[in-house]
């Protein structure tokens, strides 16, 4: 029999997915900074102001989805015209990739609402619980009043922040000055309740708790950005040559009589990255190019006398081949870039001259199809039709109705047509064709409607005369 000691089996538990560990970024300050910031006020005072905006008495920017009509300022787009919100959307791709392969993720650093938001949140939760190492201290405290309070204090401004965001948004769908009277009385409709409150939370999920997650998990764009990167794209980076070997050090300290780089080792680039990655290991999937470290490295390295750069802007090339601000320049606007820059010039171009040579004028032609062609008094030969006449403008207008294609056709009921601003009008319409003209059977015919008094606004529309065999 075995004197063997019986091994045991021991299973080793992975999880499947990291622990999130909260980050708190610290505040940062600087040339990126200021930049950030100053999106951060042009993008919320357009997004919070242009819903207050009044135009030709109504409010300028509205979507209109009950009535399907888009106003932007003097602009009225219909379903018709839904090739421009196309336009547009090839516009922001193209501009997408543009940026992307001359300087990586400008976007997300410093435009995207993740990022937006997330400055907004961060800036109130350091208002009310103070910085880095004050959050990081109360978080880690017993539960007490202090912190209660603090808490509650922070939630309760995001949450009004976030609902103040929401209704909003629901104001550009419902007009905001009818919104805010209806949230006022109570009175909010269950779709405009629905969307404040989703608007709102996503808000306060997306920018309060999730907050880099979104970026690292949840965006799309941060897994097919390497395929728009090439060596000559801008991306934030870390001289190692310069910084290694790092080390602490004190100020009058010779670093290379010490034998070290000039990255003192002080993880200020980790402390104030929204995501919490370390730029030294290289460029990261995670990092949004928002050039927080930059901005921080640089505060150190003036303390310390060294000069600033140890992390910046630069290409795989230009740091490889030590190239010159000049050198890097000249191969970044290199022909991928300018290839793109010639196609978003020449859709931009596209875009703005169908939109300027837009008619404001849209005309359907429909015979009644319950009576064909019929001879009436004389002789004549009567086909009944009804027109549709959308005018476009917000101005009312008088169309004068002409119809050609047979000799000696005419319109036979009145041809004036009166069509108030922004209003699609439907008109019964007579015409006659004298007897012996145009072939038995189908005979192609064109309308014309002109408004009075402006000659530039006119269609036409295509349609058919029947004559009895």
């Amino acid at each position: 029999m075995s004197t063997q000691p019986i091994k045991l089996s021991t299973e080793v538990e992975e999880a499947l997915y990291e622990v999130r560990k909260k980050i708190y970024p610290r505040a940062v300050h600087g040339w990126f900074a200021g930049w950030r910031w100053t999106l951060v006020w042009f993008t919320q005072i357009l997004f919070y102001g242009t819903a207050w905006v009044t135009w030709n008495g109504r409010q300028a920017v509205l979507f209109d989805l009950v009535s399907r009509k888009f106003y932007i300022f003097g602009l009225v787009l219909w379903p018709q015209d839904f090739i421009f919100l196309t336009a547009l959307l090839i516009i922001s791709a193209l501009a997408l990739f543009l940026f992307t392969s001359i300087a990586g993720r400008l976007w997300c650093g410093y435009a995207c609402p993740q990022t937006v938001y997330t400055e907004i949140f961060l800036w109130i939760e350091r208002k009310v619980e103070g910085d880095r190492v004050a959050r990081m201290k109360l978080d880690g405290a017993a539960t007490g009043i202090g912190k209660f309070s603090k808490k509650a204090a922070k939630h309760a401004l995001w949450i009004a922040f976030a609902l103040w965001t929401g209704f909003t948004f629901v104001g550009y769908f419902t007009p905001i000055r009818t919104l805010g009277h209806e949230f006022l009385t109570w009175t909010l409709g269950p779709w405009e309740t629905f969307w404040v409150f989703f608007y709102g939370f996503a808000t306060y999920g997306n920018a309060g708790w999730m907050r880099e997650q979104v970026c690292k998990y949840m965006c799309p764009y941060a897994r097919f950005q390497s395929a728009m990167f090439d060596h000559d794209t801008l991306i934030i980076t870390y001289d190692g040559e310069r910084g290694e070997p790092r080390g602490s050090r004190g100020r009058k300290v010779d670093p290379k009589a010490a034998g070290l780089g000039d990255c003192v080792d002080c993880g200020i680039c980790v402390q104030v990255c929204p995501t919490g990655i370390d730029i030294r290991k290289g460029l990261q999937y995670e990092c949004i190019g928002c050039a927080a470290c930059i901005d921080g490295c640089n505060q150190v390295m003036d303390k310390m006398g060294y000069q600033p750069g140890l992390i910046r802007y630069s290409t795989d090339n230009a740091m490889t081949n030590h190239w010159s601000a000049r050198e890097m320049w000249r191969h970044v606007l290199r022909p991928r870039t300018l290839i793109y820059s010639a196609i978003l010039g020449g859709v931009v171009l596209a875009f703005l001259a169908a939109l300027a040579l837009r008619v404001p004028l849209k005309v359907d032609a429909i015979r009644d199809r319950g009576a064909l062609g019929r001879v009436v008094e004389d002789g004549m030969v009567e086909n009944v039709y009804r027109l549709q006449i959308m005018n476009t403008q917000e101005q009312f207008h008088r169309y004068q109705i002409k119809v050609r294609g047979i000799e000696g056709i005419e319109v036979a009921s009145e041809s004036v047509a009166e069509v108030p601003g922004a209003t699609t009008r439907g008109f019964p319409l007579r015409v006659r064709v004298p007897p012996g003209r145009g072939q038995p059977g189908s005979n192609k015919i064109e309308f014309e409607i002109q408004a009075i008094n402006h000659a530039s606004i006119k269609a036409s529309e295509k349609a058919v005369f029947l004559i009895p065999r």
